[in-house]
């Protein structure tokens, strides 16, 4: 194990004795959610997929050290912290470095997951091209993570606040497979479907784990995208979200909001023009993603 990568006591009995374990990204908990929602939604999480028959591993660097697991003080440090880090691959070694505290984004939380030895993240939504991204070059890291890291993330597809379309057409140009649970399209992270299809459909925990076994044993480098829709009873209507995030980005337009700023802007406008219900639903598939990827991860270590 990489001296720089420190695991909880639970996560280290989990990996010494051949138990599957599920990476937790820490963004959501730092930038993702307000206070003290972000709180409650991590230990729910956590709690799911313990239920589920797997070890959560939530990741965040802390004093120096990229630690894999944290207790319930080390949640709540990175729930109140207003200036914790936002990090992605290149800022790792220096949140390292520096001893500052920072929340991994997807493609940190791949890069540390495979240090770790873990094989399943899941996550809310990943990052992708954004709106206009043909012009402005504006293209999530998570993207190329993907395509180097071989770890495979669950998720609800990627965030509505992008332009799912080019997303999926650079995932593609990367060798990236998209798999997605119950239905034949890409999900949307606050609506189950993009009315955009996804590479295969997979329903099942033990179909998803042969084809990725196959994937990384034939040599195949990076990632697979599991596409897991938000539940019907707890989504947003589609037209009501798009026109909600239109009148967002405008706003963050405006303003000259961009880079790593420009998601948590957003998905907060989006809350505050949902009247919280947004939030909700975020919370809700980030535990209906918990339940697959528990399930992915057994059936991977089976």
């Amino acid at each position: 194990m990489n001296e720089l990568i420190q695991l909880s006591p639970e996560v280290a009995a989990a990996r010494e004795q051949g138990r599957p374990v599920v990476a937790l990204e820490s963004t959501i908990i730092a930038h993702g959610m307000p206070w003290p929602q972000n709180l409650d939604t991590a230990r729910q999480v956590e709690d799911v997929i313990r239920r589920e028959g797997a070890v959560p591993a939530t990741i965040a660097v802390i004093d120096g050290r990229i630690r894999v697991g944290l207790d319930d003080a080390e949640l709540q440090r990175l729930a109140q912290a207003p200036d914790a880090m936002k990090l992605s691959r290149r800022d790792l070694p220096y949140a390292v470095a520096t001893g500052r505290l920072g929340a991994t984004t997807v493609a940190a939380t791949m890069i540390c997951a495979q240090l770790a030895g873990i094989e399943v993240f899941v996550t809310g939504g990943i990052g992708g091209v954004h709106r206009g991204g043909a012009e402005s070059f504006d293209i999530s890291a998570d993207l190329q993570e993907l395509a180097r890291t071989p770890v495979a993330v669950v998720c609800a597809g990627a965030k509505s606040i992008l332009d799912l379309g080019l997303t999926l057409e650079y995932l593609e140009t990367h060798g990236v497979p998209v798999l997605s649970i119950g239905q034949d399209n890409f999900a949307a992270f606050f609506t189950p479907d993009s009315g955009l299809k996804a590479d295969f459909r997979m329903d099942g925990a033990q179909e998803q784990a042969r084809f990725i076994r196959a994937k990384w044993a034939l040599g195949l480098v990076g990632g697979v995208v599991i596409s897991n829709p938000v539940p019907a009873a707890e989504a947003m209507p589609r037209e009501e979200i798009d026109a909600i995030t239109a009148r967002a980005l405008a706003e963050a337009q405006a303003q000259g909001i961009a880079g790593k700023a420009i998601t948590p802007f957003l998905l907060g406008r989006i809350k505050a023009l949902t009247g919280g219900r947004s939030l909700a639903t975020n919370i809700a598939l980030v535990k209906n993603n918990a339940i697959a990827g528990a399930r992915l991860a057994r059936a991977l270590q089976g």
